[in-house]
């Protein structure tokens, strides 16, 4: 029905805006009595051969959701009904804000994918932590979190903290989004002396609580080998809990849209499918290179059951979805489960 009736409908519209219509609409159907009962009836598979155990957490099947789909923490009880395994919310930053200048989602359907420069918009932590105290506990929860747009450099590991402690009572575990390409003056980021500092601080941080959460790094699709290999001493180095492998793409080679239509679109970065090969190289790299030392969340271009196994078999203990959940619909994540326990 989604990709047959609703798809057609909603690609007529905006993407930003019909992303906010879709949230609006799941939260208003999702209140009629009976209707997640229909839902999980609909696209939940219940099999304890679907659980893992990753960094220390159980997993009821392994298909989560990626960050930038509840960027507020708003759907993520009625989104759990959809037969998601674990949910990122975020990225989330300490002061809320608009992002970057409209129009800023853009869809490339000849190639299935999304181009976005939505530049961390959201509506800050306090306001994801009142969401979050509505958590009935359907699902694991992942805090993806950046630091605010304005922030100067001096300062950026500051915002990463105030969002890791404030947080952490409220999230199973931390990804720290530090290969975003949409947020300003990123390049700091992507520097292993700071990367080692940020790491090591909220280390400290995470060993004041009395229950520790893992913390993971998502990186960038566009690395090279060097650029993995320091990755993977780096996580020697700290003993980080795994990686998300990988975040959206500035790359545009091999694309069916035309260079007109990607000239007018602009700077952005690229999910979905034209993103599958180079992020499941990725994986690979990163799972051969360091002998499998740590997990790796596999995502980017998983529209279907044999993408999801391609990065599993790569060397991803777990994947997510997101463009493919736009473009698929809620089937993809039952199939990919089905797919998972015909080869278990």
């Amino acid at each position: 029905m989604y990709k047959v009736l609703l798809r057609p409908l909603f690609f007529l519209f905006d993407p930003e805006k019909i992303h906010h219509f879709t949230f609006s609409l799941i939260k208003t159907t999702s209140k009629i009595p009976g209707m997640c009962a229909i839902f999980r009836r609909l696209y939940v598979i219940e099999d304890a051969k679907l659980e893992r155990q990753v960094f220390g957490l159980t997993f009821k099947n392994p298909v989560g959701l990626a960050a930038g789909f509840d960027k507020n923490a708003v759907l993520y009880n009625e989104l759990a009904n959809f037969g998601f395994g674990f949910i990122e919310i975020g990225t989330v930053t300490p002061k809320g804000q608009e992002g970057n200048p409209k129009k800023r989602l853009f869809r490339l359907k000849a190639d299935q994918g999304i181009i976005n420069r939505m530049g961390f918009n959201n509506e800050g932590l306090e306001a994801a932590i009142a969401q979050l105290k509505t958590n009935k506990g359907k699902v694991i929860i992942g805090g993806n979190i950046g630091k605010n747009t304005q922030t100067k450099p001096e300062d950026y590991t500051k915002d990463y903290l105030t969002c890791f402690n404030a947080l952490h009572p409220y999230v199973d575990y931390f990804v720290l989004n530090v290969s975003c390409p949409n947020v300003g003056s990123h390049a700091k980021l992507n520097d292993k002396d700071y990367l080692l500092e940020l790491i090591s601080t909220v280390q400290k941080a995470n060993t004041s609580f009395n229950k520790q959460k893992p913390i993971l790094l998502k990186i960038a699709p566009d690395l090279n080998t060097t650029q993995l290999d320091e990755i993977i001493e780096l996580i020697a180095e700290t003993n980080l809990d795994g990686v998300i492998a990988s975040n959206t793409s500035v790359n545009r080679s091999g694309l069916k849209a035309s260079p007109e239509l990607l000239t007018e679109i602009g700077n952005g970065g690229l999910s979905g499918q034209p993103i599958k090969d180079k992020s499941t190289e990725v994986i690979k790299y990163l799972a051969e290179k360091s002998y499998k030392a740590f997990p790796i969340i596999g995502v980017g271009g998983i529209h279907s059951a044999e993408d999801a196994l391609e990065k599993i078999n790569a060397g991803a203990d777990l994947v997510q979805v997101y463009t493919g959940f736009i473009y698929e619909g809620p089937k993809l994540i039952k199939a990919i489960n089905k797919a998972l326990l015909k080869r278990s």
